[in-house]
């Protein structure tokens, strides 16, 4: 961390950015007209409907969604009555592209697709084409302008347009006319000063921020706004490749200034209309400073198991013992004794040798990105023993340029194989590394099994993120781990030609038109989302899985990688809900579903089944005995799971939603990792329940009983009211929820989203 804290400083408060060039904590305006003068401020304020900034209701330019996402928000829009996409929807096909596992599973999704956008009046992007957010940013994305995407690195600040990713459910309500509702982000300035030294490309920075800002919480749900002079000396596909990563800092979006790169990036892609100078006022006011000498980064590598875990690649070599030891001693938290990680063996005559190279992606597949690999390795080869490496260019259009000058051919003739513009890397779903094998790649993430492996079968393989020529440069050294900044070899300047022929030729784009004589085509896979009761008077819960890591991620409540063949099946897919982390969790959710099931098939169901059931009979019984308003009628029966802070990165609502069709109600946290789960929670009618971090009242199979919770929310109660029934004896206890907007409110009421939106 020594390079990070020499780089990155966080002043910790606001203070008032005078004329762009300098800070200072007074001003000649009031702090409140100096926050009016932020990039985000202007932008929101332009996308706002309510008419109130301090309370949001914003309107999106466009939505994005790829070929995991899509389906399930199709679903629940044709369960809601739609009839036409009232604003651009972008079908992209970037992630079940391979059609390889399910069957015909992930063909019928595209179908489906290409179906939909033609009866709704849609775009869709075929597979191959492009990943999702390279198409968003060569065709989209604009200065000024808001685009919402179905996946959680929907991030396009560096081409001036505030972006983010959401769970399907906040992509359901623009489609169906509605706001996105959020209080007035607060706005981080990131100052960057200086040049990147040589070596250092986009990865570098954006994981030197990671590591110095995410474990804070610095910018958590707030804006990063990136100004200051060094933002000048970054190319576009610079500053895109450090903006796509703010993701994992957990803010809310990301805006950079734009300038005449900027401009010309946009007149390259045909759009020059796009361009507008978008820059912070004479005085603006930001909540916190974080000031970044690009000069001073050097290429870094986050270590397995997060991107937060960040180190210059000189640590890692001058300690690799203590920094190898700290990771699988790490690796023992959230696998304990099921699989062994083993980094140790990895190293060879001092020097660490990794098995595999991967640039992929949004983050990694680049033009500039694979230029400048392509140049470290001219001449060079990868070798032939376990070390392999491939690449996949962001798009189409980016794959024939490198065609034509030539970077292809450098790749093909150092043993690198070259592949399409496919997501599948990044997720579990292409170049699975072998049973404890270490993977470096220019992803996104390298969240535990994210890769493809399987702890459930004694799987496990390890990532690290670094950027592309520190990639080629380790490549160009068989394997041993090496920072770009060891290579002598020159990155040439190449100018991009962008041929829109391409998409031109193969994206179906209509005109905003729908065809209602178009019927959507639909798979056997493809199901319809089971139906789900409004909120009950009284909630009783079983705690059916209980979680102590510091953070808990997407990837683990939903799996990715082979699962996502089954996002278009609501309750196939549940079947695979925590099975990397909590195997016995589907069994334990089921089993009290059973019992909701029962209760609202009628009293002499759900009698035969709790006579059966000693543990729940009991918790009845004392139930009865302190509320005797109480009855079945009243009372409905769920599953809840606690963990200390889940929801840490993918934007998938499935990792709500596969635990509510398996009769969830409810999570319990000391926090949310992000804001995009918690929505996640609130669209599926799950209510985020947050208890203070301590010794639990409750442990896993334990019931809880929330007597009034219907009312307590009606009633925007600051406290709910819990008790637990526990082997030791009944224990009251206090929740709070945070706050929920009154749309919030009402879909928890509901029941979901959906029955939401067929009540109005």
């Amino acid at each position: 961390m020594a390079v990070i804290d020499e780089a990155i400083k966080v002043k910790g408060h606001g203070a008032f950015l005078l004329r762009g060039k300098e800070f200072s904590d007074t001003a000649e305006v009031s702090r409140e007209e100096a926050l009016k003068g932020t990039i985000a401020y202007g932008i929101l304020s332009s996308h706002n409907k309510s008419g109130n900034m301090e309370s949001l209701n914003i309107k999106f330019d466009f939505l994005t969604s790829h070929d995991i996402t899509y389906v399930g928000i199709i679903q629940t829009l044709r369960a809601s009555g739609i009839e036409k996409f009232p604003v651009p929807y972008i079908l992209t096909n970037c992630h079940n592209s391979l059609c390889a596992v399910g069957g015909t599973i992930n063909e019928d999704d595209h179908v489906f697709g290409l179906s939909a956008a033609k009866r709704y009046g849609g775009v869709y992007v075929p597979p191959h084409q492009a990943v999702i957010h390279q198409y968003a940013r060569e065709m989209l994305a604009g200065c000024g302008k808001m685009i919402l995407g179905s996946d959680s690195h929907t991030r396009y600040g560096a081409l001036g347009t505030m972006a983010m990713g959401e769970g399907g459910g906040e992509l359901v309500k623009q489609l169906l006319s509605q706001t996105y509702d959020i209080k007035r982000p607060e706005v981080v300035a990131i100052y960057l000063t200086g040049e990147p030294g040589r070596g250092v490309g986009p990865q570098d920075v954006a994981l030197a921020l990671i590591g110095k800002l995410f474990a804070d919480g610095t910018v958590k749900n707030k804006v990063m706004e990136f100004i200051g002079p060094g933002v000048k000396n970054l190319s576009v596909d610079f500053r895109i490749g450090v903006d796509v990563m703010t993701t994992e800092t957990t803010c809310l979006s990301s805006i950079w200034i734009t300038d005449e790169k900027t401009e010309e990036w946009l007149s390259v892609h045909g759009r020059a209309s796009d361009y507008k100078e978008c820059a912070p006022s004479d005085t603006a006011w930001y909540d916190d400073v974080v000031e970044v000498d690009l000069g001073k980064i050097r290429p870094m590598i986050a270590m397995p198991f997060h991107p937060s875990n960040v180190y210059a690649i000189d640590e890692v070599n001058q300690n690799l013992g203590d920094v190898l030891h700290e990771v699988e001693e790490r690796a023992k938290v959230s696998f304990g004794d099921r699989v062994r990680v083993d980094l140790t063996e990895k190293v060879h005559d001092g020097r660490l040798l990794v098995e595999q190279g991967i640039i992929a992606g949004c983050a990694g597949g680049g033009f500039e990105n694979l230029c400048a690999a392509a140049d470290i390795l001219k001449g060079a080869d990868i070798g032939s023993d376990e070390f392999t490496m491939s690449v996949y260019p962001a798009s189409m259009p980016i794959y024939a340029e490198l065609v034509k000058n030539g970077a292809m051919s450098r790749f093909i003739e150092a043993g690198v194989v070259v592949k399409t513009c496919f997501c599948g890397p990044c997720f579990g779903a292409g170049d699975t590394p072998a049973n404890n094998a270490f993977s470096i790649r220019h992803s996104t993430r390298n969240f535990p099994n994210r890769e493809g492996s399987k702890v459930q079968s004694g799987q496990i393989s390890s990532v690290a993120l670094m950027d592309a020529r520190s990639i080629a440069a380790t490549a160009a050294n068989k394997g041993f781990l090496t920072g770009a900044d060891k290579i002598e070899t020159r990155i040439g300047e190449y100018k991009y030609f962008f041929e829109s022929g391409i998409y031109e030729k193969r994206v179906f784009d209509s005109k905003g038109k729908a065809d209602k004589s178009q019927e959507v085509v639909l798979g056997p896979n493809i199901k319809d989302w089971p139906e789900m009761v409004p909120l009950t008077d009284n909630l009783l819960l079983r705690i059916v899985s209980e979680i102590h890591d510091p953070v808990t991620t997407t990837d683990e409540l939903i799996p990715s990688g082979e699962t996502s063949s089954y996002r278009s099946n609501p309750l196939g897919l549940a079947e695979f809900t925590l099975s990397r982390k909590d195997p016995e969790y589907v069994g334990r959710a089921k089993a009290v579903r059973a019992y909701e099931e029962a209760r609202e098939e009628g009293h002499e169901a759900l009698g035969k089944l709790i006579e059966a059931s000693e543990d729940i009979s009991a918790a009845w019984r004392s139930i009865k005995e302190n509320y005797r308003d109480a009855d079945w009628d009243n009372t409905g029966i769920g599953s809840a799971i606690f963990a200390v802070k889940p929801g840490d990165g993918s934007a998938r609502e499935q990792a709500a939603s596969c635990q509510k069709v398996l009769g969830g109600w409810a999570n319990i946290a000391n926090e949310y990792a992000t804001k995009r789960y918690r929505s996640n929670l609130i669209n599926w009618g799950m209510i985020p329940f947050i208890i203070p971090g301590g010794e639990l009242p409750f442990k896993n199979l334990d019931y809880i009983f929330l007597p009034g919770i219907k009312k307590a929310i009606e009633n925007k109660a600051p406290e709910i009211k819990a008790a637990a029934y526990t082997a030791s004896g009944i224990k009251e206890f206090t929740l709070t929820i945070g706050e929920l907007t009154d749309h919030e409110r009402e879909i928890i009421l509901d029941g979901c989203l959906i029955n939401f939106n067929r009540k109005k």
